[in-house]
C-alpha cells in the first residue's frame, strides 16, 4: 500500500513540474574549423594513451555536409571501436563548434585504401611533394633509397 501512494505521490509532484524549453546555439562553422577540432581531440585521444581509436579518427579525413560529417572506416570492426568514443567526440565537436545539430555518420568500406605510405619510395615521394629541396639534400649528402 504504502508503495502505490508513493507511487502516486510522484507522479503528482511530476504533474506541476513544467520543462523549460532550452535553445542549444546552432552556429555555422566550415570544414576547415571541423577538421581543426577533429584533429584536436584525436590528438588529445592519443595523449591519453588511446592510440587506436587516435589512429581511426585520422585514418581519413571527414566530410561536412551541412551539419552532418561522415567518416569512413575500413571494416566493421573499426566502425565498432569508433563508435564507442562517439558520444565524447560529438560532445567535443558541439562544445567547440557552438553547434548541437552536429550528427556524425559512419561508413564501412571493405575496399578502402589506408593513406599511410608503406616502403620508402613512398615516403621519399610523399617527403618531396611536400619540400621539392628534398632532393637537393639527398644529392648534396649522396643519400641513397635502398629500394
Amino acid at each position: 500500500m504504502s508503495s502505490i501512494r508513493a507511487k502516486k505521490a510522484l507522479e503528482e509532484s511530476n504533474k506541476g513540474i513544467v520543462k523549460e524549453v532550452v535553445h542549444l546555439p546552432t552556429e555555422v562553422f566550415t570544414e576547415t574549423e571541423m577538421l581543426l577540432h577533429w584533429n584536436k581531440y584525436a590528438q588529445r585521444l592519443g595523449e591519453k594513451g588511446f592510440r587506436i581509436m587516435e589512429s581511426l579518427l585520422l585514418i581519413n579525413d571527414p566530410v561536412l555536409s551541412g551539419n552532418a560529417i561522415t567518416i569512413e572506416l575500413p571494416n566493421e570492426g573499426s566502425k565498432l571501436d569508433f563508435e564507442k568514443e562517439l558520444n565524447g567526440l560529438l560532445g567535443h565537436l558541439k562544445g567547440h563548434l557552438h553547434n548541437h545539430d552536429i550528427t556524425i555518420e559512419v561508413i564501412v568500406n571493405e575496399s578502402f585504401e589506408n593513406k599511410r605510405n608503406f616502403n620508402d619510395q613512398d615516403r621519399y615521394n610523399r617527403l618531396h611533394e611536400i619540400n621539392p629541396n628534398i632532393e637537393l639534400l639527398r644529392t648534396t649528402f649522396g643519400l641513397d633509397l635502398n629500394v
